[in-house]
Order: structure tokens, then sequence, then C-alpha cells
């Protein structure tokens, strides 16, 4: 099976593709970091004895030649590492999202208000021995609010934080433009950077390419695109999470049979790893391995060319979704691991109400479509993205839709290449591809902005934001950004997703689970998370 790093695409295309390193592998690092680079150090555990002497070893099944700087990455491995080399001001429990004071002392009283005022940890430092300072702060909050500089942050921030100010050297203040309870889980996103490190000429460039310092648990000491990341514990870290490992070696493995074969047997060169196949679950399990799921945001979605005829019919649209066997999909494809979808948002989510429009199998339904729109003789090429459990799911595709006798051609390529396309301009009919917006959160808002919005890059490849019914939309999704009552904001968001549901421009086909393995008699306190990567905070020795 084939692995490659998911499809998520941040705000700028272009720029999530530059620096995500999915177009290849990452530039030369800087000096700084070069010099503990020079080559890829043994892949094995290298550690001897036991307790916190040992090595930790994590497979990973995505690159590690993505972005790191925690502005702008979408990443999976990047975004897991930096969770633990970084700080924001809070951050949230990898699980259930709930905030915790981090860099901050506290977390805010009054969330309903419109100034959040922090104090940062006394003693804090940065891996490179300086202290961490409000001037720290403002610094990365300055840089994801600034209007000529295109990050992914922006995208969290900008639509309900107006600044982030000074008040003293241990002191920020951040500014609201409104009050917006959601915004404080958002503000692990915001990973706080050195100042004196990364305002230097180069050095966002660096950090995309690998340089990391934080003030975190763990400090990044070599860093091989495309091979591992290793990490020791930091010694003066004096935050909530201390480190339990005195090294971590992080392998990226993409593929699936190496992967799996690191973590299992008696000779099994590592203690965890995510992206387990499906398949690999009783045999892991029957190695004694711990193999638990994660159900979350993670779907194969459908994307249409609305400006290629006949897709920018609804009806069109809507039939190629009924006709779909989700069941069989869920069955044959993903073993049983996933749902066919009831919403843009999976079940789980706090905000889930089914859709009034559900696109349950109906393959005759799907023909009266088709008839009313006037639409026979449909031939479809499918752009698909080669990730390997969505190339499962694409037999499904084809077949049923051939079944309804719409001729179905199948093309899956690199993610690259798929979105170099949408960038370009190219003409194209329909996408498969994957997301998972939950790694950057829970929060509906945030999911739905992501994927939907005037500027939003995913509705200039579907070429769809200029319709009225998308303006109207977009309007009504930023009404309910805006509005204070919780439970009326969740109704605006639910009321919404019914139309995103019944125009089906962007939507989910299922929703799936993320698979991970760990040895329990080597490893305590692991939660499998719905999203990729992993979160070793809580973890330690047995």
């Amino acid at each position: 099976m084939r692995d490659v790093t998911p499809d998520v695409p941040a705000p700028a295309r272009r720029t999530f593709l530059k620096y995500s390193g999915a177009l290849g592998a990452a530039a030369a690092l800087s000096s700084s970091l070069a010099a503990c680079s020079s080559g890829p150090e043994s892949t094995n555990d290298t550690g001897s004895g036991g307790g916190g002497n040992r090595t930790l070893t994590a497979v990973i099944g995505y690159g590690n030649d993505g972005s790191w700087d925690p502005t702008q990455t979408a990443s999976a491995f990047c975004m897991a590492a930096n969770n633990h080399i970084y700080e924001g001001l809070l951050d949230t429990d990898p699980i259930t999202r709930e905030p915790y004071p981090a860099l901050a002392t506290e977390v805010p009283k009054d969330l309903g208000g419109t100034t959040w005022r922090f104090t940062l940890r006394a003693g804090a430092k940065f891996h490179d021995g300086h202290p961490v300072t409000a001037d720290d702060v403002v610094f990365v909050f300055d840089r994801i609010l600034d209007p000529d500089t295109q990050t992914l942050g922006k995208g969290f921030f900008a639509s309900w934080l107006q600044e982030v100010r000074k008040v003293d050297a241990e002191t920020v203040e951040l500014r609201l433009k409104f009050p917006f309870p959601e915004g404080v889980s958002r503000l692990t996103l915001a990973k706080v950077m050195p100042k004196h490190v990364f305002s230097r000429p180069g050095a966002w460039d660096d950090a995309i390419k690998g340089l990391a310092v934080g003030s975190g648990p763990y400090r990044q000491t070599a860093h091989h695109p495309k091979s591992n990341t290793t990490f020791e514990a930091f010694a003066d870290y004096n935050g909530p999470r201390k480190p339990a490992f005195k090294k971590m070696n992080w392998l990226t493995i993409v593929d699936a049979a190496p992967r799996v074969a690191r973590i299992s047997g008696a000779d099994a060169g590592a203690q965890i790893a995510d992206n387990i196949p499906y398949a690999n679950i009783r045999q892991l399990t029957a190695d004694g391995l711990t193999v638990r799921g994660g159900a979350g945001m993670n779907n194969l979605f459908l994307m249409f060319n609305t400006k290629h005829k006949p897709f920018d019919d609804v009806r069109v649209r809507q039939a190629l979704h009924y006709a779909i066997d989700t069941r069989k999909m869920v069955e044959v494809a993903l073993k049983g691991h996933g749902k066919p979808s009831t919403s843009f948002l999976n079940e789980a989510n706090p905000a889930y109400r089914r859709a009034k429009t559900v696109y349950d199998y109906d393959p005759d339904k799907a023909r009266a479509l088709l008839k009313e729109a006037g639409v026979s003789g449909l031939r479809i090429d499918v752009l698909s993205v080669n990730v390997s459990w969505i190339v499962d799911c694409l037999p499904t595709i084809k077949s049923s839709w051939d079944a309804i006798g719409v001729r179905t051609t199948l093309s899956p390529q690199e993610t690259t290449a798929v979105f170099t396309k949408m960038d370009q301009k190219q003409d194209y009919q329909v996408v498969a591809a994957a997301s998972n917006p939950n790694q950057f959160g829970l929060d509906a808002d945030l999911i739905m902005h992501y994927n939907y919005g005037p500027q939003n890059l995913w509705m200039q490849y579907a070429r769809w934001a200029d319709d009225p019914v998308a303006k109207k939309l977009f309007g009504d999704m930023d009404r309910a950004t805006r509005e204070s009552d919780p439970e009326r904001k969740k109704a605006m968001i639910q009321d919404y997703i019914d139309v995103v549901a019944e125009q089906a421009v962007l939507y989910p086909v299922v929703h799936n689970e993320l698979i991970t393995a760990w040895n329990p008699r080597e490893l305590t306190g692991i939660r499998a998370q719905p999203y990729p990567g992993i979160n070793l905070l809580q973890a330690k020795w047995v």
C-alpha cells in the first residue's frame, strides 16, 4: 500500500506545496542546523539500559520534509513534532482539545470579553537559553496578522483577533474584534518563537526547511529530510508537560510495509507507529501490540469543477453522490473502519447535526436527477491523490458510477501533481482527495472556514465563489462567526452546513478512522489521535 503526506492544503496552495516539502526534498538547512545534519544517523534505537536512558523510537507514516514553520505548516509530521518543541500561550489536550496553560500562567476567566491578558511563565526559556519574553509573543502574532504575509495561521486568527500588544516584559494583551470564546483553543496554533532567531534575514526560510527553536519539553537535535528527526529532553524546561523520554528518534516511513515491519515481530525497532493499514490490525494485535483507532474528520471528499459543464448543475453533483455505494466502500476499502458521511462534520463533532440532504446509496434517484438535468452519456475522469486508502476507495466510485451509465476513468496521481494542476487552473472534472481539519481543532467555525469562503483556495479550485448561492453562504458563515450566543451560533452553523450538503461542491463521501499501534509493555499514557501524527507529552516508559 502507498502512503504520502496527507492532502491538507493551506490557504495559499502554492505556498503550501512549496514549503510543505510536497514538491521535493527540503533544501539544505541553515548553517546552525546543518552542523548536526551532515547525514542520517542510525534510524535504530541506539540507547541502552532501561527507563529514562532509552531512546524512544517512533514511526510516522508521513514525510518529515514539509514546512517546519509553525505559522505556515499543514504537514502531519511537522505539526506533531512542533507540538513537542514549541508552546503556545495556551495549548490543548490532543484528544478533547480543552485548553490548558502552557507559556501563559492561566486560561482567561472571562472568555466572553474582548480583551484577554496573559502573564508568561516565570523562568521559561528557549532551547538556546534565551528567556521567553512578551516581545517574542507579539513577534509571532504580528507575523500571523500581517496583511502582507500569507500564512496558514492568518486564516485561524484574522477574522476575530484585532491585535496583540506588549504590556510589559512578561505580559501581553490580546484585543478581539468581538467576543469569540472559541478563539481560546486556537491559541495553540500560534506557537511562540524566539524573535532573536526568526527575525534574522532568511530565518523564515530556515524555519520552513527544519530550523526549530522553541520553549517546549523537547528540543530538536538533528533533522534529516526523508529519513528521521531526533529530539532530546530540554533540561531547562519548567512547564506543565515534563519530558518523559531522554531522547526520541522519529522515523519517516511513508510506505506501509516497512512501516509495519519496523514495529512488529521480535526484533521490532520502534515502540509506536501511526497510520497503520487496516489490513495489518489483526497481525499487530496478535504480536501483542495495542492497536487503536481515532475517528474524526479524516475523510475522502469529492470536489467538482463548477465551471466545467455539467458540474455547474447541482442535480448532477447530487446524482453522483447518491450513486456511490458508500456502505460497500466502508466494508471493502476501509474494512469497517469508517462511516458514510451524514454531514460535512463527522458525527462526533460537538456541532454535528444530520444534514437535511444525506447521500444514502440510491442509484435510481441518481439516474432520475441526471435525466432531469438533461445529462446522458456522461464520461468522467476522476483526478485523485494516490494516498493508499483513497486509492482503495476509488474502485467503488468507478463501479457505482458505471452502474448508472457514467463512463468513469480513474487517474490517481501524486498529491503534488494533482494540486499543481489546480494551481495552474488546468481544466478538470472531479477531484477525489483526503482532508482532516481536526489537526487544527474541533471548532466547527474553523473547520468550515478552512474549506469554504470567498478567498478560500478550495473555492478557487472549485470555481464556485462567484455563485449567488455561494455568496449568500459566505455571508451566513461570517454572521455565525460573530454570533455571541453559543446555541444560536451552533444552530446557524448547522443551518449553513445544510446548504453545503445540498450544493455538494466540496463534500465528504466517507469519514474514516486513523490507526495507531504501540507496545504496551514499553509505553503507557498513549492515546490514538483522530488526525495524523502522535502526541507523547503525557506518555512515559512502563
